[in-house]
């Protein structure tokens, strides 16, 4: 079964073509970072005007990869949500064109059911049931994959979601963006000389809340600057990112104890930094648990992985015909 699939719910416009879900046949991405670097942090309009501008190209470009031509195509999809909403326009009037010209199927699709997904694309052998763990700009879940396309969320986000609390403390020390993949790289050569809090950490609750610890961070460097103190913006990333660690961590394992599940998976653009993986990872092989995680290109926003999804969709037959765009859809 080929799948077309189309993504553009922030600054990344990108098509792929997949074969029953999990092998890719070409997945094109054209990334805007440059242009919204200038303004530190995505601005939707002009991201709005630039998928217009790609989306032509991207579709034709994973066509040619693919070497297929669009009758081989059996189903069509594109991101209808979250996201900002003249992005998702963008990539959902294409889809539903496409569709409509080639009386194929189509299906709108959830944007962070994608990133679950992308774990099936990396690793063949990968079947539910898990417990994942999506860490994105906007969105942190922790939730029981019962099945493909079958999610039961035990977590979510309170107040700012990991991803985001990355980017905003990395807004603060004046990093260039995006700033968490900067702040990785800082960690490394840092120490954890402040101590931040762990919101959250002891309460029964698997939600998460990382608002407390963006102003506990915002706090420190407003101190510092007051005292005229340097500030070793090394130590500083280190100490805020083992704290966001370590709440990832001890969330994750304890839902993985009480489901008596021996397998995690790991999704989202966060889970693409450094120091998540090693973590998961140390305490994983100690306790016997596998960890998974998509490779670099498939942790950030790509159509790989909404084709992904839409094909166990589809397959499940458990799916509605709205293909509206919703920019506050939840998993």
């Amino acid at each position: 079964m080929i799948t077309l699939a189309i993504e553009s719910s922030c600054d990344e416009t990108s098509c792929a073509l997949l074969k029953d879900g999990r092998e890719v046949l070409a997945n094109i991405i054209a990334s805007q970072i440059d242009t919204h670097k200038k303004y530190g942090g995505v601005v939707p309009e002009i991201a709005s005007r630039q998928h217009v501008e790609a989306i032509n190209t991207v579709i034709n470009e994973a066509m040619a990869k693919s070497n297929l031509t669009f009758e081989d195509i059996d189903l069509i999809s594109a991101t209808r949500g979250p996201g900002l909403i003249g992005a998702l326009l963008v990539g959902l009037s294409a889809g539903k064109a496409l569709a409509l010209g080639l009386n194929k199927p189509f299906l709108g699709i959830n944007h962070i059911m994608g990133h679950v997904c992308a774990n099936y694309i990396v690793h063949k052998d990968l079947k539910p049931p898990f417990i994942g763990l999506i860490i994105s700009g906007g969105h942190t879940y922790l939730i029981e994959v019962k099945d493909f396309i079958d999610f039961k969320i035990y977590g979510t986000t309170v107040d700012d979601a990991a991803g985001e609390a990355f980017d905003k403390v990395a807004r603060a020390m004046n990093l260039p963006y995006p700033g968490g993949p900067v702040i990785d790289r800082l960690a490394k050569d840092g120490k954890e000389t402040i101590s931040f809090p762990r919101v959250m950490i002891k309460e029964d609750s698997y939600n998460f809340s990382f608002s407390g610890l963006k102003t506990a961070v915002l706090n420190y460097i407003n101190q510092k600057n007051q005292k005229g103190e340097e500030i070793i913006k090394e130590d500083l990333a280190k100490s805020f990112q083992e704290a966001v660690v370590d709440v990832l961590v001890e969330k994750t394992f304890r839902l993985t104890y009480e489901k008596n599940m021996d397998i995690i998976v790991l999704s989202g653009g966060v889970s693409a930094n450094s120091r998540i993986r090693e973590a998961f990872e140390e305490k994983g092989k100690k306790e016997g648990i596998k960890i998974y995680y998509p490779t670099l290109d498939l942790c950030t926003d790509n159509a790989a992985m909404i084709g992904s999804a839409a094909y166990y969709l589809y397959k499940s037959g458990k799916y509605d015909t709205n293909t509206f765009a919703d920019p506050n859809l939840s998993l």
